[in-house]
C-alpha cells in the first residue's frame, strides 16, 4: 500500500483558531479607525458645503445689496450635510435682535458667531441648540467670525 497516495494534509483544530482569532482582532481594531476616517469625511463634506454656500451667499450681497431671506435665492435650498439634513440659515444683518435673538448662535462665552449671517450643519445628531456649548451643538459644523472659521463647534 502507497502511504503518500492516501496523506492528507490539514489544519488543525488550534490553528485554525488561531487564525478566526486574528482575523477577530484586526476586524475589531480596523472597524474603529475606518469609522473615525468615515466621520471626518463627513465632516469634510460639510465644511465644504458651507463655505461654497456662505461664497454664494456673499455674491448675492455684493449683486443685491442684501443678504436673502432663505437659501433657495442663491440656489442651495436643496442641497442637504452629510448626515441627510438640510443646512440651517440665519439672516442677522440688517434685522432686529428681538427678531433673531433665540436662533442666533453664541460661542462658549454667549457672544454671537456671526454679524451677517448663520450657516451650519446640525451635525451627525441632527440636533442643535443656540449656544455651541449645549451637548446637542457639539456637534455642528459652523461658519463663524463672518467667515473667518468654519469647522466643528466643539472646536471654536
Amino acid at each position: 500500500m502507497n502511504k503518500g497516495k492516501w496523506q492528507f494534509k490539514a489544519f488543525t483544530l488550534i490553528e485554525l483558531l488561531l487564525v478566526i482569532a486574528l482575523i477577530g482582532t484586526l476586524l475589531l481594531t480596523g472597524i474603529p479607525i475606518f469609522a473615525n476616517i468615515a466621520n471626518k469625511v463627513k465632516i469634510n463634506k460639510a465644511i465644504t458645503d458651507i463655505a461654497f454656500t456662505a461664497r454664494a451667499i456673499e455674491d448675492y450681497l455684493t449683486e443685491n445689496g442684501s443678504l436673502p431671506e432663505t437659501l433657495a435665492e442663491v440656489g442651495r435650498d436643496n442641497i442637504l450635510d452629510s448626515w441627510g439634513n438640510p443646512y440651517q440659515y440665519l439672516v442677522i444683518l440688517g434685522k432686529k435682535k428681538s427678531e433673531i435673538k433665540a436662533k442666533w448662535r453664541k460661542d462658549r462665552f454667549l457672544v454671537p458667531l456671526n454679524g451677517d449671517f448663520d450657516l451650519y450643519s446640525m451635525g451627525k445628531d441632527g440636533d442643535s441648540k443656540a449656544p455651541l456649548t449645549a451637548k446637542a451643538s457639539r456637534d455642528d459644523i459652523v461658519r463663524a467670525n463672518n467667515g473667518g472659521y468654519i469647522g466643528l463647534g466643539s472646536k471654536y
